[in-house]
């Protein structure tokens, strides 16, 4: 609603509102709020723990500084490695309320994600990443078409998607036929 010169409307009361919209208001009241009772200070929940259990730590993990301790349970299924998982205890040495922390933390799912794919090559199936990226579903599926006249956000990095997709695999992939160039020339010249 525009601002104007005339003086505005009240706001409408509670029970005004209660009284047109229906269950509007419901949990105003404590005693109508269906968790009110287990709210209550000194009821018994059956709970046998004021703090709870805490897990062990067997590898060090990553801890906030904003906290004292780890929480008592924490996910252990994939541990941080690798370069990924020294950015990963690098940022923790700032604080949550920094960019750098969140910038260091997107950052190693990015060389995690990279330290994924290299790993890939050496197994029997490697990643493709002509299906993996969803390239040929813009043209199966009419992707280009499906942009054309529309005024979507994504239209205006369209150009970039294919270097910042392919880009890094094509960089990879001439490195590693440059080595092997290298490696070839070397047997060769012995």
């Amino acid at each position: 609603m525009p601002y104007t010169a005339e003086k505005p409307q009240p706001r409408e009361t509670a029970e005004e509102l209660r009284a047109r919209i229906p269950g509007w208001g419901a949990d105003l009241d404590p005693k109508d709020r269906p968790s009110f009772p287990r709210e209550q200070p000194g009821i018994k929940t059956g709970a046998h723990w004021d703090f709870p259990e805490r897990q062990e730590e067997k590898s060090p993990r990553e801890r906030s500084i904003e906290h004292r301790f780890l929480t008592p349970v924490f996910g252990t299924s994939a541990p941080p490695s690798g370069l990924s998982g020294v950015m990963r205890k690098y940022a923790y040495k700032y604080s949550e309320g920094r960019a750098a922390h969140w910038l260091i933390l997107l950052a190693a799912d990015r060389v995690n994600a990279w330290e994924s794919h290299l790993l890939s090559l050496g197994t029997r199936h490697p990643d493709n990443p002509i299906t993996e990226t969803g390239v040929l579903s813009e043209f199966k599926s009419g992707g280009m078409s499906s942009r054309r006249g529309q005024k979507r956000a994504d239209t205006k990095h369209q150009w970039l998607d294919p270097i910042i997709v392919a880009g890094p695999w094509l960089a990879v992939g001439a490195g590693a036929v440059l080595a092997v160039k290298a490696l070839a020339s070397r047997k060769t010249s012995r």
